[in-house]
């Protein structure tokens, strides 16, 4: 008798154990919607209530403000120029601008357009270096800086192209018009439709030499941002560009960038004079990996442009530098996993990051981790993209680089999954109890 009240109190627990798992079941589906384990609901929970790596527009911004106040330096001087710019090369950041945008005439720092022209034309292979160009009567006559062609006489493509960069002849630049496009009014076509495309917004050109011409211009802005072009893209312009002299005909020439062995690090790139332009240069330094582009437009003479120039760099050189944020392959989070084996898994960055910054600044940078799902359904394979990461100084955007999961989550089984549901079910008991 005992023995068969013992068996229908354990037939009634059974019972009640399959009651309770058919319950759950049948509800599990609701529960398990957001199939993460509640430790990862409660670190989300937790990340929102304390503000981790969310920003905060006013507070960044008074902070930045704060910062400005604290580091005085950060734009206390006004360039001698009438004009300039500073920025980093490979990212194009702006480091100091003053009346960057007014167009200017630029006297032979338009050359670089047409350096740029002369180097995309030998890329795409429509010449070649060592091309013989006619010398026609009008690259002869022009005036200004001149690397004394004569008239009927073949040189190569590749000795004008020295001679433009480093002793900055105008009748080069008229030859090289010719020989590429036909004629020099053809040749400036190309030079305005090529500024278009690169966004040069304040930029015209009437000749490809820069001589004063009305309705020729360029702001500090677009000469800075041609010159990253330049350089990015055709490196082998700061091999000539830092020559010191150049012979042609028997004829030395120093090279005009008064930067060039006075300056540590300088390599290039573009003086330019006219009475109407003044005394201008584009000077570029690479010191400790990181390269700066500096331009100076409209000093009274050569000793100010030298000083505004290296004033500008200096600047820069000294309170900046090229700081690695983010190693590829470093892991930058976790994203949570929707009936995973393992409930979140591990995001790297895809890519390296570098990014110029203050030197008084390099703790305020942030990563801020944007992923493309809140949840991820397993099974997730290994390096699969999943979002991004924003490397932020307040509420400027440094830069950015993809992020992809670090390796592979296979999906749970039924069981596995019903037992967390029943773990979490107690455990949402338990704390509401607890709060009451």
């Amino acid at each position: 008798m005992k023995k068969m009240k013992t068996a229908d109190y354990t037939a009634k627990k059974i019972l009640l154990l399959l009651l309770l798992a058919v319950f759950l079941v049948s509800n599990i589906a609701g529960a398990l919607s957001p199939a993460y384990a509640s430790t990862t609901e409660q670190s989300t929970s937790e990340n929102q209530e304390t503000g981790t790596d969310q920003d905060e527009p006013g507070q960044n911004q008074d902070e930045s403000d704060q910062n400005q106040e604290d580091n005085p330096g950060v734009t206390e001087f006004n360039s001698l120029a009438e004009a300039a710019i500073l920025i980093e090369a490979s990212t194009g950041k702006v480091l100091y601008e003053k009346n960057a945008d007014q167009p200017l005439p630029p006297a032979s720092i338009t050359k670089i357009m047409t350096l740029l022209l002369a180097f995309e034309a030998l890329e795409r292979g429509d010449v070649k270096w060592d091309d013989m160009v006619t010398i026609s009567e009008l690259a002869w006559r022009v005036e200004g800086s001149r690397m004394f062609l004569e008239v009927g006489k073949k040189v190569p493509l590749g000795d004008i192209i020295t001679g433009i960069s480093v002793v900055s002849a105008n009748d080069g630049c008229v030859a090289v018009a010719e020989h590429l496009n036909g004629s020099v009014e053809a040749f400036v076509q190309q030079m305005n439709k090529r500024a278009k495309e690169l966004g040069l917004t304040n930029t015209q050109f009437q000749n490809p030499h820069g001589l004063s011409a009305e309705g020729h211009y360029m702001s500090a802005r677009d000469i800075a941002n041609l010159a990253k072009v330049l350089i990015t893209n055709h490196p082998k312009i700061l091999e000539i560009e830092s020559m010191t002299e150049f012979t042609f005909n028997d004829i030395y020439q120093k090279n005009r960038n008064p930067l060039l062995g006075v300056y540590p690090g300088a390599d290039g790139l573009k003086t330019g004079w006219t009475e109407e332009a003044g005394y201008c240069l584009v000077g570029t330094a690479l010191r400790n990996g990181m390269r700066l582009i500096s331009v100076v437009l409209r000093t009274k003479d050569e000793a100010e442009r030298l000083a505004a120039s290296r004033e500008l760099l200096d600047y820069g050189f000294q309170n900046h530098e090229f700081v690695e944020v983010v190693k590829k392959d470093e892991i930058l989070g976790e994203a949570n996993v929707k009936n995973g084996k393992e409930l979140t898994v591990p995001v790297k960055a895809n890519e390296s990051v570098k990014v110029v910054i203050h030197k008084d600044k390099k703790d305020e940078v942030k990563i801020d981790l944007s992923l493309e799902k809140d949840i991820l359904p397993a099974p997730v394979e290994a390096n699969t993209q999943v979002g991004k990461a924003e490397i932020r100084l307040g509420d400027e955007l440094l830069a950015a680089t993809t992020v992809s999961t670090n390796q592979a989550v296979e999906k749970a089984g039924f069981f596995e999954i019903l037992w967390r549901g029943i773990v979490d079910f107690f455990r949402s008991l338990f704390k509401v109890t607890k709060n009451n």
